[in-house]
């Protein structure tokens, strides 16, 4: 195999769990453990059921690909051109191929304008989470070009065996040859990118070729932003992927399929990657590990003598940060699931849920809600603190909330209160839905231990968890419209709006015209008079319009068809977040 193509098969290595799998019987049950190599220290952990199958085909292929490197010699590649690493010429062409047909995203024409305008000395930043497109991007705008362009565009593949003196002698030589169009993907790999990056622009933008550097290391960039490239870099970040866009690009229609699976360009469409990122809690944890927590770990290590992380430090050398950003985030969700499941549990929507299905059974009657609601509470602590030698503090938690929100994936919505607008707090979204509906399923599956649940049928038990999933989708579906609506009208705000009883689950207030629409998001098919009882109560609507101007639109955002009821507009959910992006 070619130099090439054993770096490519390191990197899957890289990506891979070391260690492997052993069993230990205890109580005549059998049970899997884990069981690792980490900075030289023996680690083990116990093996859910979900993830035992793809851990060990994850080990198996690590192996295998360890054996693929030792047994196979090296041997030289034939090239078009004389580089070591740059894809040219017909290798460039095969690369780009494959994506020649697949529907852009919407943040393409800002990468489209930059390799085709006039811009001059600055480079070209494209950077979010695994799986969002970028790669495919810069596949797209290479295959645009024209026969004279292309033979000026190179793509090189960064590892994180490249330094960025052998990159430096690299574009010297293609620039010495006429090259201009120069996309290096992963560049963040790079232990000396980012205190180094003003090379790009200094060197070889200002001399007249576009560059446009790539990579999954968002930190490491807005770093390299705010330093080395100051003023010099035009940025796109491609994380978030709201739903009109998940629709067009992939080709899947419908916000329950966004709910269970968006956030990443994989979900088995007609384009993009074949297997969806958030299909098993397993997976997902594994999106989290590898394309979040490690995101943040990496720039800490590569810039770890900066100002930038302060107090994560020391998480950092004690080998814990990984665990306690993945901690944090789960806690995000936690608190996002207990929120939900409690007032389904325990408020007055235990009621609605089982006088909906009292008509057929009692089973909501007969559930031990106190017993399940305390369940609930205990699981969703934060666990496993025993093994931490640092404690996490509230200035851990600020400071990895603030990395979560530069890499955009969380977002926190205002919730306003009336008459007393001084308590006002934030409610923080997750902007990849799929992840949190994986983790929220997850902790209701654990819930379902209950001992009257457990002795109902397997109709009345798939009734029940219908119920309690429809009202997670129903909260998420709430999270999505108000962080669709606050991202595409920038010049309102977007918040919650609650009363001492009651609340709008959404109010869009135009400050320039003192006007504003009040909203109600429900996950139903069908329209219902007490939908929205609190957008007609009288009471409510003037506090609002005293706070906040004339309301010009109550509407209710729901999945059935739009139309017109007694002064309210039921709208489509779905169209509703299509129109946004118009």
């Amino acid at each position: 195999m070619t130099e090439r193509e054993r770096n490519e098969i390191q990197r899957k290595i890289d990506s891979l769990p070391s260690g492997g799998v052993s069993y230990k019987t205890i109580s005549g049950k059998r049970y899997a453990y884990y069981q690792w190599r980490e900075n030289g220290k023996q680690k083990s952990r116990r093996v859910k059921d979900e993830e035992l199958e793809s851990l060990t085909e994850a080990i198996a292929e690590r192996k295998r690909l360890q054996k693929l490197l030792k047994e196979e010699p090296v041997r030289s590649e034939k090239r078009d051109e004389q580089f070591s690493a740059a894809r040219t010429g017909e290798a460039l062409k095969r690369f780009i191929t494959p994506v020649k047909d697949f529907k852009k995203r919407d943040i393409f024409p800002a990468l489209h304008d930059y390799i085709f305008g006039e811009v001059s000395d600055r480079v070209f930043i494209l950077y979010g989470l695994r799986r969002t497109g970028k790669t495919t991007m810069i596949r797209q705008v290479i295959s645009e070009m024209t026969d004279e362009m292309f033979d000026k565009a190179a793509f090189i593949q960064i590892n994180a065996s490249n330094t960025l003196a052998g990159i430096n002698r690299e574009l010297r030589e293609l620039e010495d040859a006429g090259y201009r169009y120069i996309f290096l993907d992963e560049v963040t790999l790079m232990e000396d990118f980012i205190e180094g990056a003003a090379l790009f622009s200094d060197v070889y933008a200002s001399s007249g070729m576009k560059i446009v550097l790539s990579g999954t290391d968002s930190l490491g960039f807005i770093f390299s932003e705010d330093d080395q490239l100051y003023d010099r870099c035009i940025m796109l970040h491609t994380t978030l992927i709201p739903y009109r866009e998940f629709e067009r690009v992939l080709g899947i229609k419908g916000i329950d399929e966004y709910i269970r699976y968006g956030g990443t360009m994989s979900m088995g469409g007609v384009n993009y990657n074949s297997a969806p990122t958030f299909a098993t809690k397993a997976s997902t944890d594994e999106y989290v590990d590898s394309a979040i927590a490690r995101n943040i770990q990496h720039s800490l290590k590569y810039y770890r003598y900066g100002d930038h992380f302060g107090s994560l430090v020391e998480l950092y050398e004690k080998n814990e940060l990984t665990s306690a950003i993945n901690r944090i985030i789960e806690d995000i969700n936690h608190r996002f699931t207990l929120e939900v499941l409690t007032r389904q549990f325990k408020s007055h929507d235990l009621r609605v849920s089982a006088n909906n299905l009292r008509s057929t059974n009692d089973i909501l009657d007969r559930i031990d809600t106190e017993t399940v609601t305390e369940r609930l509470r205990e699981l969703l602590e934060i666990r496993n603190r025993e093994g931490q030698t640092v404690n996490i503090s509230e200035a851990h938690r600020a400071q990895i909330k603030e990395y979560l929100d530069l890499l955009d994936l969380t977002f926190d919505i205002d919730v306003l209160h009336l008459p007393n607008l001084g308590s006002n707090e934030k409610h923080t979204v997750i902007t990849q839905p799929g992840m949190r509906y994986s983790q929220a399923t997850a902790l209701i599956e654990q819930l379902m231990q209950d001992k009257v649940f457990n002795s109902l049928s397997a109709v009345e038990r798939n009734e029940v968890t219908e119920r309690i999933l429809s009202e997670v989708k129903g909260r998420m579906l709430e999270d999505i419209v108000l962080l669709e609506t606050t991202k595409a009208r920038k010049d309102c705000k977007v918040f919650k709006l609650q009363f001492a009883v009651g609340e709008f689950d959404m109010v869009v207030f135009d400050p320039k015209t003192i006007t504003c629409e009040i909203y109600e998001v429900k996950h139903s098919t069908k329209k219902d008079d007490n939908q929205y009882r609190h957008l007609v109560d009288e009471a409510k609507c003037r506090e609002t319009e005293f706070r906040f101007g004339r309301i010009t639109r109550k509407a209710v955002l729901y999945r059935g068809k739009d139309t017109h009821v007694n002064g309210i507009d039921y709208l489509n959910a779905e169209e509703y977040l299509r129109r946004l992006g118009e």
